[in-house]
């Protein structure tokens, strides 16, 4: 009883997934003893960063504010890097990378928008998408039925927060964290309007799959850290 209690325990422990928020599109996944790094913030960038070993890093953006891979290169942990559009698998985990025209800093770029199946778990992260046509009928079919939708709101270069609300109507996500926001701009409460004014602000996102049945469009703010 005891052998067969302990390895339930441990099963459902490792199927708990974590989401922290670091500020501008720098976000960590963790499930179990596997961490996963979105676009984490460079030494270089004016932006606060912060580091920490990850198995994965994905980067959506070839800048200092969202390729800082040296920031989760820590202790035995050094991180496969995924950079771009494409198919990949690393350790079981299959994500899909489409390219999507953008601008930064005035500058043309390729953003590329990221859908990942990491344990039963489809991830959707948008990174600096520019507008909503950028994402072509074709791209929002590879990008599956998303449970848990990363978007930038604040206007500028990437989505305005109407623009982003109506995107996160047309993906159908389950839930749905903003990103890339300046709280003094006021685009953080603009989205939350367009939603109806329901939101869930949390220090962390710690959920488990079966937490997200039956929901339609949640949306969940992490605190910054």
């Amino acid at each position: 009883f005891r052998l067969l209690f302990g390895f339930l325990l441990k099963f459902d422990t490792i199927e708990t997934m974590t989401v922290t928020y670091y500020g501008k599109q720098f976000f960590k996944i963790q499930l179990g003893d596997t961490v996963i790094a979105y676009n984490p913030i460079g030494k270089d960038s004016k932006y606060k960063t912060s580091r920490f070993g990850a198995d994965i890093v994905l980067s959506s953006l070839r800048h200092s504010d969202f390729s800082g891979v040296e920031q989760c290169t820590y202790g035995e942990k050094e991180p496969s890097v995924i950079h771009g559009p494409g198919e990949y698998e690393v350790d079981g985990i299959f994500i899909k990378g489409f390219g999507t025209d953008t601008t930064y800093n005035k500058e043309k770029k390729i953003n590329t928008v990221y859908s990942m199946m990491f344990e039963g778990i489809n991830l959707c992260f948008l990174g600096s998408l520019a507008t909503t046509d950028s994402l072509s009928r074709e791209v929002k079919e590879g990008l599956g039925e998303i449970d848990v939708l990363f978007v930038p709101i604040d206007g500028g270069e990437t989505l305005t927060p109407s623009d982003a609300y109506k995107l996160t109507i047309a993906l159908d996500a389950k839930v749905v964290i903003p990103m890339d926001y300046d709280d003094t701009k006021g685009a953080l409460d603009h989205f939350i309007k367009e939603g109806g004014g329901n939101a869930e602000t949390l220090e962390k996102f710690t959920f488990k799959k079966k937490d997200l049945e039956g929901k339609e469009g949640a949306v969940v703010v992490i605190k910054s850290l």
